[in-house]
């Protein structure tokens, strides 16, 4: 259990129920189905992310009782856990409500600012874009009083980086988690936890704008700090090194994607996350034009989700279409035509899902693609 599970745990800090990101970076179906690794992923990480909600009181609570239950950890002041999903205050921690987005956390400030009250959906319901308006108050004011590297400043400019991450405003928020990592650094140092959170939330904010190489160096700082400080095999080191591999996949950076997948798939404990790595693996080994390997990490992936969802469940199909697919791009349509004619039998038995439905319905154009690969194309024209 890391330092922040520990933290969390003993401080009486819980999470804030989760609720979809912003429509703007949620998965299609076809991602769903052609990078299932990236919606797990992304499901738990953003992912997930996706702030926790920590109340105010909470986080400035002493805590040098905790540090004695930590000796491998200095003493330092309350911050909330690094959860896989969390939830942030929106800003000045009253009248706000708690809203998911994509992985950022949030650092409950040390000032309260006045609860902001709706003027159109009621009492005490602001709208996120008044929500946006109160922390961008609150941060002008404490910059004004405080200046721009005080604590409650940098806590408070986090929080209206995660706003605006929420709404969907990605370059607004990549700006302000800049300059909040920047002013953590310059007052706390690199380590530092509340340094390592706002990075996190930087690291996913360039991931969101769909700036992959930017999001790697982050992860890279993160792996290097958690490596040392938890070990390689910790849940927290595991997730940092699975995200600097998909960074760096999306990036280009196959052999480097590759090393990191494999090297992450000998450390992670959790058998589902495991298959969650060997996909990501299997995409990068097909990047690299490494087919064979890639069919062999589908295969065991495939195996292992028909004993534990069973054959016809949604996340085994994809695995099963996506094995076809890769001995399509291995030059292979005999055997592609095996693999694909296998699952759209089986997606047909099971098409009461309307995402096996539509998944159905790759599967058909593919396996026609097959067949027509391999020379049978009156079982193709049968298909379209």
């Amino acid at each position: 259990m890391s330092f922040w599970r520990v933290l969390l745990h003993r401080a009486g800090l819980t999470r804030s129920a989760e609720v979809q990101p912003t429509k703007a970076v949620q998965p299609t179906s076809t991602d769903r189905t052609e990078h299932p690794e990236e919606r797990a992923a992304d499901s738990e990480v953003r992912s997930t992310p996706v702030p926790e909600q920590i109340s105010a009181t909470a986080v400035i609570a002493p805590v040098k009782a905790l540090a004695a239950a930590l000796p491998r950890r200095p003493e330092r002041s309350a911050l909330p856990e690094r959860p896989e999903r969390p939830e942030l205050p929106a800003g000045s921690g009253a009248g706000t409500t708690s809203v998911q987005d994509t992985g950022r956390k949030d650092i409950a400030p040390t000032t309260r600012a006045a609860s902001v009250k709706s003027s159109g959906s009621g009492p005490g319901v602001p709208t996120a874009g008044m929500r946006a308006a109160s922390l961008e108050r609150t941060l002008q004011s404490l910059v004004e009083r405080l200046g721009t590297e005080h604590p409650d400043t940098i806590t408070a400019r986090n929080n209206l980086a995660t706003k605006y991450a929420q709404m969907g405003r990605r370059q607004a928020a990549v700006q302000q988690f800049e300059l909040a990592l920047a002013e953590a650094v310059a007052v706390y140092d690199e380590e530092h936890p509340r340094s390592e959170i706002i990075r996190e939330n930087l690291a996913w904010a360039y991931e969101d704008a769909g700036r992959p190489a930017d999001a790697a160096g982050q992860w890279e700082t993160l792996l290097s700090q958690r490596e040392s400080q938890f070990g390689p095999a910790d849940e927290d080191t595991v997730e940092a090194r699975m995200r600097l591999a998909a960074c760096y996949r999306r990036s280009g950076r196959v052999d480097a994607a590759v090393a990191h997948y494999e090297r992450a798939i000998e450390d992670v404990a959790s058998t589902k996350r495991r298959e969650e790595l060997r996909l990501g693996l299997s995409a990068a080994q097909s990047m690299a034009g490494r087919y064979e390997e890639a069919v062999t990490q589908l295969r065991m992936v495939l195996a292992a989700r028909r004993r534990r969802l069973g054959k016809g469940h949604l996340d085994t199909l994809a695995v099963h279409h996506r094995l076809g697919r890769s001995h399509t791009q291995a030059g292979r349509p005999d055997h592609a035509v095996e693999v694909l004619r296998e699952a759209y039998r089986v997606a047909l038995n099971s098409s009461g899902d309307p995402e096996v439905r539509r998944l159905t319905v790759r599967l058909r154009r593919d396996l026609a693609g097959a067949y027509n690969a391999a020379g049978r194309h009156r079982d193709a024209n049968a298909l379209l």
